[in-house]
């Protein structure tokens, strides 16, 4: 019996019809999501013209200095609704994704460590200017190994990363390393003459450092995703939510640089003891649904 000749146009791997490779290549772009990360952007780069524009002869040198903290600050603020507004409304891509690394290498990244140079190691560095940029451009490098690290792992995963953040959060860090250059300065009455004369700016610079080294750290943290602003909350939490914020918008000028740097304290202390928690403090902490851990971990397959 003779066999059949193989068919030319079925040799090789079957090739995808073109409009399926229209329908991989097409990039969504969600309009809310972005925008938000667009706002991150726009602050971590008006953070940058501010401090360039700041001269430390200048009179206005602390206010402008001043008006960058809080346009780092403000980013975070982006950062965290940009994140929320995907997960709200089924809006995540991995376009958004690699923007929103793009805006925190510059809002997070490098206004951060440009400001503490500016401001702390230009001055302590005078005879060896090389060592104030090594020590910056440490954290700054650092970063960008952290955000290349998490979109690798939200990569493989098929979505947003997880539940969890391997190694201290960029946003995180710049939210301390902003908020506790501006207690230090409302310390000294916003007066950047005796900011140079204490010492506890040099807590600033070696802040950097340790946050450059938790970056790329394996500590985990929370990524309270599984927060949800619709979920119904006890009266008790929602009072105090509702207490917090009602203190926090109507003495914020008081109030920020005092709490800004306890929270993100807080939370960097916090993945330490994280992992000695109790399973049931950890779930009030984060908010998380213990049903749905169970659920993960009950077999999938029929019951025999």
């Amino acid at each position: 019996m003779k066999a059949n000749p193989p068919n030319a146009n079925s040799s090789g791997p079957p090739r995808p019809c073109p409009e399926a490779e229209t329908a991989e290549a097409k990039i969504r772009i969600y309009f809310l999501p972005n925008l938000m990360t667009a706002g991150n952007l726009f602050c971590g780069f008006l953070a940058l013209t501010k401090i360039v524009e700041a001269d430390p002869s200048a009179p206005d040198f602390t206010a402008k200095i001043h008006r960058a903290l809080f346009l780092i600050l403000l980013a975070c603020i982006f950062d965290l609704l940009d994140g929320r507004v995907a997960r709200m409304g089924g809006r995540e891509s991995p376009f958004g994704r690699e923007f929103d690394s793009l805006a925190d290498i510059i809002s997070f990244g490098a206004a951060p460590a440009f400001l503490v140079h500016r401001i702390v190691l230009a001055d302590v560095f005078k005879v060896y200017p090389q060592i104030g940029w090594f020590i910056a451009s440490v954290y700054l490098i650092s970063g960008a190994f952290r955000l290349a690290r998490f979109n690798c792992l939200a990569a493989q995963a098929g979505g947003g990363g997880g539940k969890e953040f391997l190694g201290f959060p960029i946003p995180a860090a710049a939210g301390l390393v902003s908020s506790l250059a501006l207690f230090l300065l409302w310390l000294q009455d916003q007066d950047y003459r005796k900011f140079q004369e204490s010492n506890w700016r040099y807590s600033l610079p070696v802040l950097l450092v340790f946050l450059s080294l938790m970056m790329v750290s394996e500590v985990k943290y929370p990524a309270f995703k599984s927060l949800d602003f619709r979920a119904k909350r006890s009266f008790q939490k929602m009072l105090i939510i509702v207490i917090a914020i009602g203190l926090l918008f109507i003495l914020w000028e008081r109030l920020l640089p005092v709490v800004a740097p306890l929270l993100f304290t807080a939370f960097l202390v916090y993945g330490f003891v994280r992992p000695y928690l109790p399973r049931q403090t950890r779930h009030e902490i984060e908010d998380e649904d213990q049903e749905d851990d169970e659920d993960e971990r009950q077999p999938t397959g029929p019951i025999p």
